[in-house]
């Protein structure tokens, strides 16, 4: 249980992330910080809800997730510690943990109120570093989860963008942009193969038309966007050496339609 993964928006350039290592650190000597990600975009919950979604399984099992993208920071929106069969995680109560806990289901859900495990005073808007760093350190040391606060029943949902089918298509779009460029889409694999049955079919995005799946990024003309299962089995949109965001000027949610 000495294992406590990161996912922050505080960057690299302050130091946010830094000191909320050593508060775990000082709680516990032994812990193994790993950081996953602190260039989450500011206050973009989403997008690190996705992050830990495709993150945490790969971490041994007693890990404690520690999420801290919280732009509800010093409000009512409670604080929370969540244990599954093999990890816990902590963070705000703002969706950031659901899409992870969709696939690794909830034992026990505490809402964090003792104050005997936050540091002293508690700032209004760095909880990261008064409570969830010590909250994470002191579970990582095995103190049980009821210790933290009393149990409740439900989290706040987030949902993944809904795909839409009829007989003839399959309306997604893209819900995360990598630092490469790549066009991550809402679209899984198994929703793909379902759809498109080893027929042909058409990829249509902004104003161009993919007609087959690559296996590699350099399959393609680097002037020409290529299709791709990423490795977390969703349909990426890419560039050969290049990044199709800038190249097909596209943000998130710009939409992805495949005809067959």
């Amino acid at each position: 249980m000495n294992t406590i993964s990161l996912i922050t928006d505080f960057g690299l350039s302050d130091n946010f992330a830094g000191v909320m290592k050593g508060v775990i650190l000082n709680i516990n000597p032994d812990a193994k910080i790993v950081d996953i990600c602190h260039e989450v975009k500011p206050q973009d919950i989403f997008e690190a809800a996705f992050l830990l979604k495709g993150s945490f399984r790969y971490f041994p099992s007693g890990t404690v997730h520690l999420v801290v993208v919280d732009p509800g920071v010093g409000s009512e929106r409670s604080k929370i510690l969540v244990k599954t069969k093999k990890y816990f995680f902590v963070g705000p109560d703002n969706g950031v943990l659901s899409l992870a806990l969709k696939e690794e289901p909830p034992i026990k859900i505490i809402e964090i109120t003792n104050r005997k495990y936050f540091l002293r005073p508690v700032s209004d808007t760095f909880h990261g570093r008064d409570i969830f760093a010590p909250v994470a350190a002191y579970l990582s040391c095995g103190l049980d989860i009821d210790e933290f606060g009393n149990p409740i029943k439900s989290i706040q949902p987030l949902e993944l963008p809904k795909i839409k089918k009829t007989e003839k298509s399959l309306s997604g779009e893209i819900i995360y942009i990598d630092r490469f460029g790549n066009l991550v889409s809402n679209i899984d694999q198994d929703t793909f193969k379902n759809f498109t049955k080893n027929k042909k079919f058409k990829i249509y995005i902004k104003d161009k038309i993919i007609d087959k799946l690559s296996h590699s990024y350099t399959e393609e003309h680097p002037l020409k966007p290529l299709a791709i299962m990423d490795s977390f089995h969703y349909l990426e949109i890419a560039l050969n050496s290049g990044s199709a965001k800038d190249y097909l000027g596209i943000n998130r949610a710009e939409k992805v339609v495949i005809q067959r």
